[in-house]
């Protein structure tokens, strides 16, 4: 982390919030919310999904995916997984799960009988020579993933590298994960590359955000500015007066057409149809 003082980039600021009302519902105790959606995949590329859901038992029985990456993160409870290729685990509060899709995966997702989980999903795009990879699941514990501290900050590395720092999570895309805790009015900086697209979820307190020190408040998801002017730009982040912790993701667009077909998404309409018929035909 170099100083602000010698940066000749651009630093981030605010492009948009985003905090939708609770609109998505389902079976009995479950409720949800879209806090990316599939509206302006250009806007949001390669990030084409988020929804923050409170998830009782069944709510996600089995359902197929194909042709992207899906990021889970526990905010509360545990979340359960299971897979047609027989790949099973648990993810706790603070955990987070990355699944590639890729050619296609039949999984479910549910907390123990009983519970209700509180939880994040992202949906990540692979790129079109990606889209028929291997599925694989990759369960990142918080415990165990790589950390940076400064003076009342701590961060957690669940994707990417920051500071010489890498995670051990394989990417197809190379989306930098972070989830950053910050003490009482604690301050801290980074610096991400200038065309990717970066947005921050604010799971407790309050941060102000850029030079202008936008404020975004629990439960509000903060689209960052963007330049292709630059090479690099730098974040600046500094809690309120209480303790904070959000997330950040940041990744390159790929500017690839985007097709979505429910739990599908691909760069044409024939491959949507043609997952349909896959699916249809027990091909996952």
């Amino acid at each position: 982390m170099s100083s602000s003082d010698s940066f000749s980039g651009f630093e981030r600021g605010v492009a948009r919030i985003s905090d939708p009302a609770t609109s998505l519902t389902g079976m009995p105790g479950y409720k949800g919310r879209r806090l990316i959606d599939a509206g302006d995949p250009d806007f949001a590329d390669p990030f084409l999904l988020m929804s923050e859901d409170w998830v009782p038992y069944g709510a996600f029985a089995v359902h197929p995916h194909r042709g992207i990456e899906t990021v889970t993160f526990v905010i509360e409870g545990v979340l359960e997984h299971y897979d047609s290729a027989g790949h099973r685990g648990a993810i706790n509060a603070g955990d987070a799960q990355w699944m590639t899709a890729g050619r296609g995966v039949l999984h479910e997702e549910n907390p123990p009988p009983g519970t209700t989980a509180h939880a994040l999903q992202l949906w990540v795009n692979l790129p079109a020579a990606s889209k028929m990879t291997e599925p694989r699941y990759q369960d990142i514990l918080r415990n165990a993933a790589p950390s940076w501290r400064q003076d009342g900050v701590e961060v957690k590395i669940f994707s990417g590298a920051m500071d010489g720092i890498a995670a051990e999570t394989l990417n197809h895309v190379p989306v930098l994960m972070l989830e950053v805790r910050l003490q009482p009015e604690a301050a801290f900086q980074l610096f991400l590359p200038g065309s990717d697209n970066a947005f921050v979820f604010v799971i407790e307190g309050a941060v102000k955000v850029g030079a202008d020190a936008t404020a975004i408040s629990v439960g509000q998801l903060g689209w960052l500015t963007r330049s292709e002017a630059y090479g690099l730009s730098q974040l600046s982040l500094r809690s309120t007066k209480v303790p904070s912790k959000l997330l950040l993701f940041s990744g390159p667009p790929l500017g690839e057409p985007v097709v979505f077909g429910g739990p599908f998404v691909m760069n044409t309409k024939e491959e949507i149809r043609q997952a349909f018929r896959d699916f249809a035909n027990n091909r996952y």
